[in-house]
């Protein structure tokens, strides 16, 4: 197989042609219509912005450009973020070739060291993240190329040139943050030949003699990749990205999306629960003790963290192969062992108080499965990484993954700026008869 450059060399002409065919012949078909609720409940639903890279049914869970998330959960970053932009997963020769080519773009400048360092101490690690990014945007090929004026028809090449220098970097950077913001010691240096998630794990510097933190990290850059393109942080950048803002900046802005309690903080808050449900019984709880204790959450007005999902109606496949890892490395875990005797409970207890709302007279709950974010918590704190404000930091490099991916499809399509129509209220009143 040919390198990642010359695969899409190949296949962005195809692709081009196939949806310009597409949208001269149908351009004026309709492939959606937007309800009230949904204009004013955040857009959720609309079907209005393409994205190929990945797709997540609500029976099934992700799939990333046509294989279901398990059938390619052994799979390392760099093979993934291959997959997302051409739609193929490389041979070993095109996998070395991608791996050689993150190697060489892999020093972080010096200047983004000093930056990190000159900030507060107490300062949030996605603050430092998003900083670092930002500040590295002076390096951005995309920018120098466009100001030399960069045919449009070429803009995914500095595109993919700056994705492929903040892929790079992303691990270094946010594995630095970890051991500066945490008095973890000296930082520790990227290896060339190892792939991202080995190297990330080996830089945070935690205890590691099996190297199962080392698959851990490979299964959560993977799995938590890509979701489609409307979730906050793709959509962000997206949005900044379409106005031809350079990857940095695209990225950047993403990841002030992620850094939001209903995005990318969900984790550490399961996290919270699980051990606040231990505490309140001493260690590990009996199945009878989560029961009453879920029921207790519920009917208290609150939810149970990593239970319920926007689009998915079974459990979350990211959520079952980390369970799965789990089982095989962890099973006496303490924190591990309550996820997953949670797991066997809360499902049964949300559809039990599912119906109770029915019966009252309210919504039934939408979703009694557990999402992603209900056991990765665990996982990370098993390997001793129990500093919670940093776990989104752990999802955005994973997450870099697929922006940077659907970013630079963008730029090889052409896509237009992001300019949705807005209206009034009182304009929705009046096309509705609405008199208030």
């Amino acid at each position: 197989m040919a390198t990642l450059q010359e695969t899409l060399e190949a296949k962005i002409p195809q692709w081009r042609s196939e949806i310009g065919a597409l949208v001269k012949a149908h351009g004026d078909d309709v492939i959606s219509q937007v309800t009230v609720k949904q204009a004013f409940g955040g857009m959720r639903g609309v079907k209005a912005m393409i994205c190929d890279t990945s797709l997540v049914e609500p029976d099934k869970g992700l799939i990333i450009r046509g294989h279901p998330l398990l059938t390619i959960k052994d799979k390392w970053p760099e093979e993934i973020f291959f997959l997302l932009l051409t739609g193929e997963l490389p041979d070993a020769a095109a996998k070395a070739a991608l791996q050689a080519d993150l190697d060489k773009r892999a020093e972080v400048p010096a200047y983004v060291w000093a930056v990190l360092e000159a900030m507060p101490k107490d300062s949030h690690p996605m603050v430092m993240l998003d900083t670092a990014i930002l500040v590295m945007e002076c390096e951005s090929e995309f920018r120098r190329s466009y100001d030399a004026g960069v045919k449009k028809e070429d803009y995914w090449k500095p595109a993919l040139e700056d994705a492929l220098k903040i892929i790079a970097t992303s691990a270094t950077i946010a594995a630095g943050i970890y051991r500066m913001r945490y008095d973890k010691g000296p930082r520790i240096d990227w290896t060339p030949g190892l792939d991202q998630g080995a190297n990330y794990a080996k830089m945070l510097g935690l205890p590691d003699p099996k190297g199962t933190f080392a698959d851990l990290m490979r299964l959560y850059l993977n799995f938590h990749s890509d979701h489609e393109g409307g979730n906050v942080s793709a959509n962000t950048c997206h949005t900044v990205g379409s106005a031809l803002s350079d990857p940095y900046y695209a990225v950047s802005a993403g990841l002030n999306g992620l850094a939001g309690p209903l995005h990318g903080l969900a984790n550490q808050e399961c996290l919270g629960w699980i051990i606040e449900t231990m505490e309140k019984f001493g260690g590990v709880p009996s199945e009878k003790q989560i029961r009453e204790y879920a029921f207790e959450t519920l009917r208290s007005g609150k939810v149970i963290p990593g239970y319920g999902h926007a689009v998915l109606r079974v459990t979350d496949p990211r959520f079952a192969g980390f369970n799965e890892f789990g089982r095989k490395h962890m099973a006496d875990d303490p924190v591990f062992k309550t996820v997953d005797l949670v797991f066997n409970v809360v499902p049964k207890v949300l559809e039990e108080y599912s119906a109770e709302r029915v019966a009252a007279g309210k919504n039934p709950i939408a979703n009694c499965w557990p999402n992603v974010d209900a056991g990765s918590g665990a996982l990370l704190h098993h390997y001793g990484l129990k500093e919670f404000a940093y776990y989104t930091v752990l999802f955005s490099v994973s997450r870099m993954l697929g922006m940077l991916a659907q970013l630079v499809w963008n730029r090889a399509m052409g896509t237009a700026i992001t300019r949705p129509k807005s209206v009034q209220s009182s304009w929705v009143a009046q096309q509705v008869g609405f008199k208030g």
